[in-house]
C-alpha cells in the first residue's frame, strides 16, 4: 500500500468512486463518505502516536454487497432482497474485524445477484466494467471488489468464493485473488450461496495485501510474508480438463509463465489427477450450489421469480430435483474425495494451472443466454476444483500478458495458507521483472 496518509488515500478513492466518467455508480452501491473520512482521520492520528490497530489500520477496504453491515438491508445484488428490507442486527464478524484491526471501510460493492455466476453481470445495479477494456465483463460473482481496486477506488476488496468469486475477477482485471482455507474464516453474516462451498477472501493489488486482508479476517496475528526461494519446489501442472479448451492467448501465456518459474529452478511435473473425474460423477448429480441455494431461495423463486436475473434463476431452479438422498449421497462422496485429494497433494508443493481457461469476453457476448451460459461454465471450471477439494488458492496476474489480463492459479492443500503464500509472493515477484 501507499505510504501517503490515509486521509489522503481515501480522498483519491472517493474521488474515482465520484468520477461521472468511470464505474464508481456501478461498483459501489453503497458510500460511506463521511464515516471514511472520521475512520482515516482516527487512523492518521494513530500512525502519529505510533498506536497503530492493526495489519490493516488505515487501509482502504470495499466490502461485498452480501456482507451485513448493522442497521442496513443486505441485498446480495438483488432487488428482491432490497424489497424484504430485512436490516441487519450487527457488522458480519469479518466486518468487525476489519474494523477493529483500523480499516477504513468506504463502500459496498456490487456483485453477481446472489453471488451465483463467475460472469459479474447484474440487469438490476449495472454491470460494473473491466477496469482494462470497458467493453469486457469484470468477472463474478465478485465484480465490484475487483473494479474498485483495478480502478483505485480501495486498496483491498472483500469477496466470498464459491466457485471462483474472488479469484475470477482477479484474473480477468489484473490483481490478486485469494480462497483461504474454507475453515479459516467465519462465514456468518454473509448472504449464503452454498454452506458447503463458501469460502471469504480479499482481493488487492499484491499477495502482501490480500495476506495482511485474510490474517485479519481469520483472527491470525501479524503474518509478514517472506517470498521462499523457487529453487527446488514441486509444482504440478494437473492434465485434462483443466487445460481444455484454453483460449490461445490463455495456453501461450501460462505456459510461458510456467517456463519462467521452470528456469528459477522449480521442479514442475505434468500430473494426471483421476480424481477430477470422480469429482465429475460426484456434481453430476446435480453440485452443491444449486441444491443449496434452491434450499435458501425457493419461497422467492414461487413468489418473485421473475424479479431475479434469469440466468441465476435458471442455475438455481437446477436444484429443485435433487432428492434428499442424492444430495447425502453427494456430500458423503465429497468427504471421501476431499481426504483423497489431500493424500494424492502430499508430495508436492502446489499445482500451479490457469485460474481461467478465456479471458474476459464482451458484455454485448454474454447478453446471450445460450453464450453466457458457455462462458460461464469456462470461467468457473478451473476455480470450482478448488472449493469441492477443500483446498486453498490464489490467482496471480501475468503482468506481460497484454491488454486483456490472465490469472496464474497456484493451489495447495487446506491448511497450508501461510506457506501458499510465500510461494505466491515468491512467484509474484518473478513475473514482475
Amino acid at each position: 500500500m501507499s505510504k501517503a496518509s490515509s486521509r489522503d488515500r481515501l480522498e483519491q478513492a472517493l474521488a474515482r468512486i465520484a468520477d461521472p466518467n468511470g464505474e464508481g455508480s456501478r461498483a459501489c452501491l453503497n458510500v460511506y463518505s463521511d464515516a471514511a473520512r472520521a475512520a482515516a482521520d482516527a487512523a492518521d492520528a494513530r500512525a502519529k502516536t505510533g498506536g497503530a490497530l492493526g495489519l490493516l489500520d488505515g487501509a482502504i477496504v470495499t466490502v461485498k454487497d452480501l456482507f451485513d453491515l448493522k442497521g442496513e438491508v443486505t441485498r446480495a445484488g438483488s432487488r428482491v432482497l432490497a424489497d424484504e428490507g430485512k436490516v441487519a442486527a450487527a457488522d458480519a464478524p469479518v466486518v468487525q474485524r476489519l474494523r477493529a484491526a483500523g480499516a477504513v471501510i468506504v463502500a459496498k460493492t456490487n456483485m453477481t445477484e446472489f453471488a451465483f455466476s463467475g460472469v459479474g453481470a447484474n440487469p438490476h445495479f449495472g454491470t460494473p466494467r473491466n477496469p482494462l477494456n470497458r467493453a469486457c465483463i469484470p468477472g463474478g460473482s465478485t465484480s465490484g471488489g475487483a473494479v474498485a481496486v483495478g480502478d483505485g477506488m480501495c486498496d483491498i476488496a472483500i469477496g466470498s468464493d464459491t466457485g471462483g468469486s474472488t479469484r475470477i475477477p482477479a484474473a480477468l482485471c489484473g490483481i490478486v485473488g485469494w480462497k483461504p482455507s474454507k475453515q479459516r474464516v467465519p462465514t456468518d453474516g454473509a448472504f449464503p450461496l452454498s454452506y458447503t462451498l463458501d469460502s471469504i477472501g480479499p482481493m488487492a493489488r499484491s499477495v502482501q495485501d490480500c495476506a495482511d486482508a485474510d490474517a485479519v479476517m481469520a483472527g491470525d496475528g501479524p503474518r509478514p510474508i517472506e517470498p521462499v526461494p523457487l529453487a527446488g519446489l514441486r509444482l504440478g501442472i494437473p492434465q485434462g480438463f483443466p487445460l481444455d479448451n484454453l483460449d490461445d492467448k490463455v495456453a501461450v501465456w501460462s505456459v510461458h509463465a510456467m517456463q519462467r518459474i521452470e528456469k528459477a529452478g522449480a521442479k514442475l511435473a505434468d500430473e494426471t489427477i483421476t480424481l477430477f473425474d470422480d469429482m465429475m460423477a460426484v456434481n453430476a448429480k446435480g453440485g452443491f450450489s444449486p441444491a443449496e441455494a434452491y434450499s435458501i431461495h425457493r419461497e422467492r423463486l414461487k413468489a418473485r421469480g421473475d424479479d431475479i436475473d434469469p440466468n441465476v434463476r435458471f442455475r438455481i431452479e437446477r436444484g429443485a430435483g435433487m432428492s434428499a438422498s442424492d444430495y447425502i449421497e453427494m456430500s458423503q462422496a465429497r468427504a471421501r474425495l476431499v481426504r483423497a485429494m489431500d493424500q494424492r497433494l502430499a508430495d508436492l508443493d502446489v499445482l500451479v494451472l490457469p485460474t481461467t481457461a478465456i479471458t474476459a469476453p464482451t458484455i454485448d457476448e454474454v447478453a446471450d443466454r445460450e453464450t453466457f451460459g458457455r462462458k460461464n461454465m469456462l470461467l468457473l471450471r478451473n476455480p470450482a476444483m478448488v472449493n469441492f477439494f477443500d483446498l486453498c488458492a490464489i490467482s496471480l496476474p501475468i503482468p506481460e500478458s497484454g491488454p486483456l489480463p490472465l490469472g496464474l492459479m497456484l493451489v495447495a492443500r487446506n491448511g497450508q495458507d501461510a506457506r501458499l503464500f510465500q510461494i505466491a509472493a515468491a512467484v509474484e515477484k518473478l513475473l514482475a521483472r
